[in-house]
């Protein structure tokens, strides 16, 4: 059984709204999964969502890092960021398989944006941080990195390449599949996702329509 995993850590500007939204995405054009976790500090109560509570007071997105937990799933499991907007078809992303999206910027390196792993194979990524959080959320920890901002990809992607397991990318196993949102035109998809300050709140057109269910 496939299962998406999000993450809704309080204090920023995501809420609800925002899994109830992902969710009903995914009702509509990625049937294929069949459970849908949040990782939260919240008591949130979404409809058809397991609100999983976070063991680990870690920052910002760096919280997406219990997402590889062991014992979370079986079965292929999606990381899929708060702010991604199905527009059409997308059970691809449910196929078995370890594949991420390309960073937009950094060729050949790992976006957490959209991550995809089987089961408890990643749990040795968990297992590496929560041992040594504070180590891994000092820029510098991973090495000479082109990313302009330390975050949790960064070690994602450090901790792959160590362990010899680079991740195949999503933009070459499924062309057309992944959309970055362009405000200068409106159809996108069928998975589009957010770069930089564009939020799907702030989108327009045929995108915000997808995201409120219009």
């Amino acid at each position: 059984m496939a299962t998406l995993i999000t993450v809704l850590k309080s204090g920023g500007r995501y809420d609800a709204t925002w899994v109830a939204r992902l969710t009903a995405g995914l009702r509509r054009h990625a049937p294929a999964f069949r459970r849908i976790l949040c990782l939260t500090d919240l008591d949130l109560r979404v409809a058809g969502v397991e609100a999983v509570a976070l063991r680990h007071d870690w920052p910002a997105w760096w919280a997406k890092m219990e997402a590889f937990r062991p014992g979370l799933t079986e079965g292929p499991t999606l990381l899929c960021d708060l702010d991604t907007v199905l527009t059409g078809p997308a059970d691809a992303l449910a196929e078995p398989g370890l594949a991420a999206m390309e960073d937009y910027f950094h060729k050949d390196r790992v976006s957490s944006a959209l991550l995809r792993w089987q089961g408890d194979a990643l749990a040795d990524l968990y297992q590496a941080f929560a041992a040594e959080p504070d180590r891994w959320m000092a820029p510098g920890s991973c090495g000479p990195v082109p990313n302009a901002v330390h975050g949790d990809q960064v070690v994602i992607d450090h901790l792959l390449r160590r362990r010899g397991t680079p991740p195949d990318f999503l933009q070459r196993r499924y062309p057309g599949l992944l959309d970055f949102y362009d405000p200068r035109r409106d159809m996108h998809g069928p998975v589009v996702v957010f770069i930089g300050e564009a939020k799907p709140d702030t989108a327009k057109g045929a995108v915000h329509a997808a995201w409120t269910g219009g």
